[in-house]
């Protein structure tokens, strides 16, 4: 942390970086997101300012002082979606510590990061997951990698699961019951059904795995450590190198793909958030931007212009 920033600015970040790892139960990443965001914040307040600025003072900085934190932070190449993600991490700082310093905070609090446009999911069609699935560990050389490498990504597509939440299943999850409870981001758990297709190939998976199960992880690599998520990425790449499908047919567009699936059938934002485990709920309303834009593709080719 730099030492231009007043020692008291210094512990009034670290204690409320606590507050977020012990009460909101923010992850190990967004902690280090949220410690480079608003350090930068206070280094600059320091220079800024030009003389070292008490609590009452940083919880209470006015407009002018953000904007040119912001033009300070774009001058030297900060996206936009990058600076809204800090603007979003000095208004949370700065609205704890003005509701512990009793100041208004009012000016960041009610500041508007840049706009930026949100990049869709690309999910894979219906058809190119089964295809996915039905190709996915055919260069495999041996029968019991086929099977957990089949096993990991049904549990993807089949169950929405990050990557992370899928490679950290313990090896008493099998046999798989019929409700997974995950531990997702930020340690909050859910819970997420299995279907039949997807208990069966794990059972498959662990009826060949040559390694004991009982303890450690379940999905085992060659020499029976925890599988390493770029071996899956690796697999997925062959798979649709073989298929002829675009780079976007990643791991995680499995997951994409499952709430797109589960959208165009009919199931309701709500319920889909609590599969997913997203913390908020626009988060899932990208979705609904993905079916819309698949839709109007459908009908520029149906409708192409002269």
């Amino acid at each position: 942390m730099s030492l231009a920033i007043p020692p008291a600015a210094r512990d009034a970040l670290e204690a409320w970086l606590t507050h977020q790892r012990a009460i909101e139960g923010a992850s190990a990443h967004t902690i280090r997101a949220y410690t480079a965001d608003v350090t930068g914040w206070l280094a600059f307040l320091a220079g800024h300012l030009g003389e070292g600025y008490g609590l009452k003072r940083l919880a209470s900085v006015p407009h002018a002082d953000l904007r040119a934190w912001m033009a300070h932070e774009r001058a030297r190449g900060l996206g936009a979606r990058s600076l809204a993600r800090s603007l979003s991490a000095v208004r949370q700082f700065t609205g704890w510590l003005a509701e512990r310093e009793g100041v208004d905070a009012t000016a960041v609090l009610s500041a508007r990061g840049p706009k930026f446009r949100r990049k869709l999911p690309r999910p894979l069609s219906e058809a190119d997951a089964k295809a996915l699935l039905s190709t996915v560990a055919e260069d495999a050389a041996e029968d019991w990698i086929r099977a957990r490498d089949l096993a990991v990504v049904t549990l993807l597509y089949g169950c929405g699961l990050r990557i992370s939440e899928a490679l950290g299943l313990p090896g008493t999850a099998h046999p798989l019951p019929e409700v997974l409870r995950i531990t997702g981001k930020g340690d909050k758990e859910r819970l997420v059904p299995s279907l039949p297709v997807a208990r069966a190939a794990v059972a498959r998976y662990a009826a060949l795995c040559p390694f004991d199960l009982a303890s450690g992880v379940l999905f085992r690599g060659a020499r029976g450590g925890p599988l390493n998520p770029r071996l899956v990425a690796r697999t997925m790449e062959r798979a649709r190198a073989t298929l002829g499908l675009p780079p976007t047919a990643t791991p995680h567009a499995l997951r994409h793909s499952f709430a797109t699936h589960l959208l165009n059938a009919g199931g309701d934002l709500r319920s889909i958030q609590e599969l997913l485990g997203h913390a908020s709920l626009s988060t899932t309303q990208v979705y609904t931007a993905v079916d819309g834009a698949r839709l109007m593709e459908v009908y520029a080719k149906a409708h192409p212009r002269a």
